[in-house]
């Protein structure tokens, strides 16, 4: 009997030791570092519709990357850098397809570890997120039909009555009240949707950064690029763009020592292959 009952509180101390093993396994799971980098992966969110910043494609041309979850693929100018800064960490890059107003609420609930996707580090933002050094700085520039009635404008206010609009959510938009006279239209979801109404009329022109007016006209012959000689007022948070993070995020001192790795040069020669490279589609 003394035998039989010792056997029992010997397999009763082992079944406890074993559910307090496998109790241990799991709250580390649970409880383990920062959001998916931690398991070799870093995982970079972007609208993959704003090229030359970001694209998407359908094969891994020119370095195209897969995007999660997709049979397609992503590429552009954020997604040079951010392969620079996955090799830099030492991690395996992976492309989150996301809306643009997504994009924050996707970094603050640990969907994505970075937002690279031509992101402005505005004030705003910099509420709710963190950001790193500048990747890139570019100009604001009107996008209108070649040949159309502001073609020559040289001067933002040259759009006097003219109907004009940006992307949703960005400072692109507001900067179009800068314009006395002007008729702001309704904010859109994204850029193809800008060029689609500029195309039929439905705008006179639209508010853009350098590349991606000239990645439009290079994509469309009928549009120009209107870069001016007196543009909008912006400030240098406005004009630049930086990786955002989550705030108080490790990845922020690690990111700008990678950043500081990539020449001046080498970024331009990266913008200029992504304006080259770009789906005409895009």
């Amino acid at each position: 009997m003394r035998r039989k009952l010792s056997f029992l509180i010997a397999m009763s101390l082992s079944m406890i030791l074993l559910l307090a093993g496998c109790g241990t396994s799991s709250d580390s799971e649970k409880t383990g570092g920062e959001g998916e980098s931690e398991n070799g992966t870093f995982k970079v969110g972007l609208e993959a519709g704003y090229a030359p910043f970001n694209w998407t494609q359908m094969d891994d041309a020119n370095g195209g990357v897969k995007i999660d979850g997709s049979a397609e693929y992503a590429g552009g100018y954020d997604v040079e850098i951010a392969k620079k800064i996955a090799d830099g960490l030492g991690k395996k890059l992976v492309i989150v397809k996301t809306e643009w107003d997504g994009l924050v609420p996707a970094l603050n609930s640990g969907k994505i570890d970075a937002i690279i996707a031509g992101m402005s580090p505005t004030a705003k933002r910099k509420k709710t997120i963190d950001f790193s050094d500048v990747y890139y700085k570019s100009n604001l520039v009107m996008v209108v039909k070649k040949g159309g009635k502001y073609d020559g404008a040289t001067s933002i206010q040259d759009f006097n009555g003219a109907k004009v609009s940006a992307q949703l959510n960005t400072f692109h938009y507001s900067v179009i009240d800068q314009i006395n006279g002007v008729s702001k239209q309704p904010a859109m979801d994204n850029f193809p949707a800008m060029r689609v109404a500029l195309e039929s009329g439905v705008i006179d022109g639209y508010v853009s950064e350098r590349p991606e007016g000239v990645s439009a006209e290079s994509a469309n012959e009928n549009f120009k690029v209107i870069e001016f000689s007196d543009g909008f007022e912006t400030s240098d948070d406005d004009t630049a763009i930086a990786v955002g993070v989550a705030k108080g995020s490790d990845l922020t001192k690690e990111i700008n020592k990678i950043l500081a790795g990539i020449s001046e040069e080498e970024r331009t020669s990266i913008m200029d292959a992504a304006i080259k490279n770009q789906p005409a589609a895009n």
